[in-house]
């Protein structure tokens, strides 16, 4: 299987490492897991994994990476299995890696964003701690986390669109990051289509009430959809942007991850898109259904990284 013969420029770097041989990732490769951190405003429930990778003998510090999981900003959880193969992907590559959970459910935007960059936050807030270089920091995240990552990338300083007051512990400490990795993530919730089981897209997407509820909606028309839409944010100036969609998503129509891609373009952003034939929703670095992958996607994500935030 390939990728989309449409990918070209930048990304044809990307997919030449897919010739390549794998970063150079031994088991865990002293990787540190310290679970159940703390990171939100005194009286919340939700918390954050931290994932360590060994100590430079050099001293220098370390870029970070925030993920975010999928579960259609209703469910889903930090200790995902996807979570845990990327996180630990990262860290044994260098990177200091955070899961975290984030408001869900009824009513959850804007807090659920504001948890994402609360976790942006709290990475610069405890860069001594953990041996960060506040300046190469990068956020990803899975289906709705995807969502919700490019939100992140696309909305740094954005007014209403930051947390502030009680919302955050850590008032004054930037929320922006280097770039973004969206895996089949929401890019346009009003475009949202239906798809079939094969992963052909149909007609446009009838929300149902409890997604609608997470952003206060009754229906397709409220002006909050557009707000919450990542393609609504992207600027010429916005940070590097990779997305990596399955052509045979039959949950999150790959139509998206090809608006976004256009909407980038033409307002000369930096968006380097990966279609992959044959492969559906909930991929990780290595497989999906349990199945390998038909391209190296994990050199593809670190290499992302790497160009961006710098070798770790």
């Amino acid at each position: 299987m390939k990728p989309c013969p449409r990918v070209a420029g930048p990304l044809a770097i990307l997919v030449a490492a897919q010739l390549l041989p794998l970063f150079s990732l031994a088991a865990d490769a002293g990787v540190r897991v310290t679970k159940d951190v703390s990171f939100l405003a005194s009286g919340r429930a939700e918390k954050l994994d931290v994932y360590q990778p060994a100590p430079r003998a050099d001293g220098r510090r370390h870029p970070a990476l925030v993920w975010i999981h999928g579960g259609g900003w209703t469910g889903g959880t930090k200790n995902e299995a996807r979570a845990d193969n990327i996180c630990r992907t990262a860290a044994a590559a260098g990177y200091v890696a955070v899961s975290i959970d984030y408001r869900l459910g009824d009513g959850a935007w804007p807090t659920n964003l504001f948890d994402c960059k609360n976790a942006v936050r709290f990475l610069r807030a405890s860069a001594a701690r953990y041996s960060i270089d506040q300046d190469r920091i990068a956020v990803a995240g899975g289906s709705a986390g995807g969502h919700l990552a490019l939100m992140v990338a696309l909305t740094a300083g954005a007014e209403g669109l930051e947390p502030v007051g009680a919302d955050t512990p850590y008032p004054g400490i930037s929320s922006a990051v280097r770039c973004a990795v969206n895996m089949y993530g929401i890019t346009n919730i009003i475009t949202r289509r239906d798809v079939s089981p094969a992963g052909v897209p149909g007609e446009l997407r009838a929300w149902a009430p409890t997604a609608l509820k997470v952003y206060g909606a009754t229906d397709n028309s409220a002006p909050v959809l557009k707000l919450a839409s990542p393609v609504n944010h992207v600027r010429g100036d916005s940070v590097p942007l990779l997305t990596l969609h399955g052509k045979a998503d039959a949950t999150v129509d790959y139509l998206q991850a090809e608006e976004l891609d256009r909407v980038a373009r033409e307002r000369g952003a930096r968006h380097e898109l990966l279609l992959i034939d044959g492969v559906g929703h909930t991929f990780d670095l290595e497989k999906w259904s349990k199945k390998p992958l038909p391209l190296n996607v994990r050199s593809l994500f670190l290499g992302f990284l790497a160009r961006h935030l710098g070798e770790p």
